[in-house]
């Protein structure tokens, strides 16, 4: 029995003026697009969705995602298909579920909420428990390289032995093979720091010999990011690869000055040929693990390594010292999700509010009147897994990015839901509210909506290469999100984050209607997409 999505305003994705009409599924296809003024009369027994007064659009494309291990605790996805997303990239910023060997270690809030689902090794292995879960939008998933390198190698500070690169190599070939869309790095991270350009680029390659796809959270956002740019560059010269900058921005009130030689640099880039494109969120704080303030020697071996050197006086003393001596503005670095009794009031809170609130911590008798010391305690208290949001970034320079057509929207968030175990962290507001507010944005800088649209749907598709979705026409997949303009708005705060998007009616996904009128209908028919050879 055919689906059809009646009296809305079609806007299809390709950028063309949108008009009143119906949208036909069958199957997990749409079948038909019929403009109103061509509207037939129709059998009755065919289900149909009103979609008066909303506008119907491809579902939204999530350029930047982390959910690789929470599809398989949450498969219903509730705060991304909320926001009309209905295909999700994961494995970002060089870290994804699979291949899991050696030392490797998946981020310690993953580990902790799978638990005894934690089953697989390969990804071959992860595909089949995700595809078992029935998740309700599809999943992208790329290779982490700090995933593979951590597999191989460790959490060493130092270089690859070519022996070591080479297994590298034959793990994210297999990974590729079994499904994998491409390679991505953080190396800002752990292990990933500790590589060469010349071991990235020999990975990328092996992408680029398979037509797969690169995305990188760079070197440097901030005082070396135009360094950073062109290692982007240079490997993109010497593999052919298509590459993804993720989440662009330029951190630190030092840095802002650079907006316009970073944009000036990519844009070159691309207008000489080179594939080259980038995403972001449409907020100004970054969201990532608050070990990262950590000194750089004190972060190498991960969390096990952080937790020895806490208990060790002299060491931890020396963290203190180098935390309390670095000119970071704590006002700008909020605490998110936290995994004790004793540090959960904190979430919400900036380090400087904390400190002027409480000499003490729960459970603790040390003072912890400077921020090196309120760090450490909380990090210890937290087995190293909590998580912050850093304000470090410029309104007028996020207008900026996302006035530039080559951006899309990228989350750079898992999903979450206010129940259930997902429910008991606190989350960057980026998780429930980035589609709603990348419209937003984009509108009010004057972007149409045809092109805003064509921003969150075909553009991100075409980018990374995903056939049949991102367009409505004859023939496409049927993945559609059906919303009210001047409801479709983000709820979500820094201060209460579990809040689902307004404005949206309806989702389906290859054909199902996944969620209906703030319901989760349960009827999931999201897949692990495969990428063209």
């Amino acid at each position: 029995m055919a689906l059809i999505i009646q009296n809305g305003f079609v806007v299809d994705g390709s950028g063309k003026p949108g008009f009143y009409g119906d949208v036909v599924i069958d199957g997990d296809k749409i079948v038909e697009i019929i403009p109103a003024e061509s509207r037939a009369t129709r059998d009755t027994q065919q289900t149909t969705i009103d979609a008066t007064g909303c506008i119907v659009s491809p579902g939204f494309i999530d350029a930047h995602a982390h959910s690789d291990a929470y599809l398989v605790l949450e498969p219903d996805a509730p705060s991304k298909i909320s926001q009309g997303i209905t295909t999700e990239i994961n494995g970002q910023c060089g870290g994804s579920v699979a291949p899991r060997y050696g030392e490797a270690r998946l981020s310690s809030d993953w580990a902790t909420l799978l638990g005894t689902r934690l089953t697989w090794r390969s990804l071959a292995e992860y595909r089949t428990v995700l595809e078992a879960a029935k998740p309700a939008i599809n999943t992208i998933q790329f290779v982490g390289h700090n995933t593979l390198r951590s597999s191989v190698v460790g959490y060493a500070g130092r270089a690859a032995t070519s022996d070591e690169l080479k297994e590298m190599q034959r793990l994210l070939a297999e990974s590729l093979d079994a499904g994998g869309w491409g390679l991505t790095t953080g190396l800002i991270y752990q292990p990933g720091k500790y590589s060469t350009p010349e071991e990235v680029v020999a990975l990328a390659k092996v992408a680029a010999e398979r037509g797969a796809f690169y995305a990188t959270h760079m070197r440097s956002e901030g005082d070396r990011i135009l360094e950073a740019i062109d290692e982007v560059i240079d490997l993109v010269k010497a593999t052919g690869i298509r590459a993804e900058i993720s989440h662009l921005k330029t951190s630190g009130k030092r840095n802002w000055h650079k907006i316009d030689a970073v944009l000036e640099k990519i844009e070159n880039a691309i207008d000489d040929g080179l594939l080259l494109g980038s995403d972001r969120y449409p907020f100004c704080a970054a969201g990532t693990d608050l070990d990262i303030v950590l000194p750089d020697w004190a972060q190498e071996g991960a969390a096990p390594a952080e937790m020895a050197r806490f208990a060790d006086p002299a060491t931890r003393a020396m963290i203190v010292a180098e935390i309390n001596a670095s000119d970071r503005d704590w006002s700008t670095v909020m605490i998110g999700g936290t995994w004790s009794e004793s540090t959960k009031p904190f979430s919400g809170q900036s380090v400087s509010e904390i400190l002027s609130r409480t000499s003490r911590l729960s459970q603790s008798s040390r003072n912890l009147s400077s921020p090196g010391e309120l760090i450490c305690r909380i990090l210890e208290l937290d087995g190293c897994k909590t998580g912050a949001f850093f304000f470090g970034m410029s309104e007028e320079n996020l207008d900026k990015i996302l006035s530039r057509p080559w951006i899309v929207p990228g989350s750079d968030a898992s999903l979450r839901a206010p129940w259930g175990p997902l429910g008991a962290d606190h989350p960057h507001p980026r998780a429930y509210g980035t589609m709603p507010e990348f419209y937003r944005r984009v509108r009010a800088l004057g972007v149409s909506r045809e092109e805003a649209i064509a921003r969150m749907t075909s553009v991100p598709a075409r980018r990374f290469g995903i056939a049949h979705r991102g367009v409505i026409e004859k023939g496409a997949f049927a993945d559609l999100a059906i919303w009210k303009e001047d409801e479709f708005a983000s709820k979500a705060t820094y201060v209460e984050p579990h809040q689902f998007s307004s404005g949206v009616k309806a989702v389906v996904v290859n054909g199902a209607v996944s969620y209906t009128e703030g319901k989760f209908t349960g009827d999931r028919a999201g897949r692990f997409l495969e990428r063209k050879q």
